[in-house]
């Protein structure tokens, strides 16, 4: 059924969509968008932002390790443009569209770009409900475009969106006993 549901999303492929969900996806590769995001929150950005950026920078550190470091190698799941019917097959069973298969060498579940971007989002959220907003659009679409170029399952999406999401809310809590523990955070985290 997942294979079909992504055969579905090839429909979806066009000149006008096509690299408008390049860019989107590439926004998730390696977290880089996250990663900068939560070092300008941090140190550039204005202060209301610190705790945010502090939050995000602990859900993606939680993300890399429990989605990219455990899971993808615990349940090993092969990328379905990897595998044809169920044989192991590198093929073209599903479009390449910007040679977007070639670069990726790594298990299938969960999608880390969905559980990184998930996990930014939601941290963000937690502290600021506006900006938190538009970062869970930005995470969906990034999810969104994991399947519309076909290199995730739907599930290894909805995991990883699910998993991120608890990553973020995680980070939350960790932060916020950080700031109850230890009084001088405070100072340095808490708006003037």
């Amino acid at each position: 059924m997942e294979i079909q549901i992504l055969h579905w999303f090839e429909t979806l492929h066009n000149p006008i969509t096509n690299p408008i969900f390049y860019v989107i996806t590439t926004l998730g590769n390696a977290g880089w968008f996250w990663i900068v995001l939560a070092v300008l929150m941090l140190t550039v950005l204005p202060k209301k932002y610190k705790k945010a950026g502090l939050t995000m920078a602990i859900a993606l550190i939680l993300s890399l390790i429990f989605c990219n470091g455990i899971m993808k190698h615990l349940w090993a799941r092969p990328r379905a443009f990897w595998v044809v019917g169920q044989n192991f097959v590198v093929g073209n069973e599903f479009e390449n569209l910007y040679g977007i298969f070639n670069s990726i060498h790594d298990y299938s579940f969960p999608s880390g770009h969905s559980s990184a971007s998930f996990a930014a989002a939601v941290s963000i959220f937690m502290w600021r409900k506006k900006e938190g907003s538009a970062a869970l659009v930005l995470a969906a679409l990034i999810a969104f475009s994991r399947l519309y170029f076909t290199v995730h399952y739907p599930t290894d999406v909805l995991v990883g969106t699910i998993t991120g999401a608890l990553y973020g809310v995680a980070a939350y809590f960790i932060v916020k006993a950080l700031m109850n523990k230890v009084p001088k955070l405070n100072a340095i985290f808490n708006k003037q």
